[in-house]
C-alpha cells in the first residue's frame, strides 16, 4: 500500500482524521500554539487523561483519546527546542515522528496530520523541520505501514509553502500542494 503524504494549511482540530499530533511540551498540561488549541478544542477531559500520563520526555509520544474533536486519537510529542542545530535537535525531532507513527501502527491508525513540529515557540527553522519531517515519515511508511494518508497540517501560509516546497523537493518534482 502506499501512503500519502499531504500538505494541508488549516487548523488542526477541525481535521477528521484517525489522530492528530500535539506539538506538546513535556507536562502534557496544555501551553501555546497548536498544544494550547488542541487543549481547549478537546475539553477539560484531555488535562485529567495527560496528568495520569504524569509528562513526555523530548522526542518520545504519548497517546491519549481525542476527547471533543473529530479525531478519535490525539498522539503527543514533545519537540526540540532549537539551539542552533548542534545538540542533537535533528535527531530529536525525527524522532517525534518515529515515535508518533509507531503509536500510530500499534494503534491500527489509518490517518494522521502533523503540525509543524518545533517551528512555533521552540524557534525550529521550518525548512529544516519541514526536511526532518517528509524524510522521517518517508522512512517510516517504506519501511512498514498500514497507513493510508498522512497530512501535515500547517496553520500559517508560510509554513504551508515551506513544507509544501520541501514535499516537491524530496519528491523530485511531484506536486505535494492538492
Amino acid at each position: 500500500m502506499t501512503t500519502e503524504l499531504r500538505v494541508v494549511r488549516g487548523d488542526i482540530v477541525t481535521l477528521d482524521v484517525d489522530a492528530v499530533v500535539n506539538a506538546a511540551n513535556t507536562t502534557l498540561l496544555g501551553g501555546r500554539g497548536v498544544d494550547g488549541a488542541i487543549h481547549y478544542a478537546a475539553g477539560p477531559a484531555l488535562m485529567e487523561a495527560c496528568r495520569a500520563i504524569g509528562g513526555c520526555p523530548t522526542g518520545e509520544a504519548r497517546i491519549t483519546p481525542g476527547f471533543n474533536l473529530p479525531a478519535r486519537w490525539i498522539i503527543h510529542t514533545v519537540g526540540p527546542v532549537w539551539k542552533g542545530g548542534d545538540r542533537g535537535e535533528p535527531r530529536l525531532l525525527a524522532a517525534c515522528y518515529e515515535n508518533s507513527l509507531l503509536l500510530a501502527k500499534s494503534h491500527k491508525l489509518r490517518t494522521v496530520a502533523f503540525p509543524a513540529i518545533s517551528t512555533g515557540a521552540y524557534a525550529y527553522p521550518p525548512a529544516l523541520a519541514a526536511g526532518i519531517a517528509i524524510d522521517s515519515i518517508r522512512r517510516f511508511v517504506a519501511a512498514a505501514s498500514d497507513l493510508e494518508q498522512v497530512l501535515l497540517c500547517c496553520y500559517s501560509g508560510e509554513d504551508a509553502s515551506t513544507y509544501k516546497r520541501a514535499l516537491r523537493m524530496e519528491a523530485g518534482g511531484a506536486r505535494g500542494d492538492r
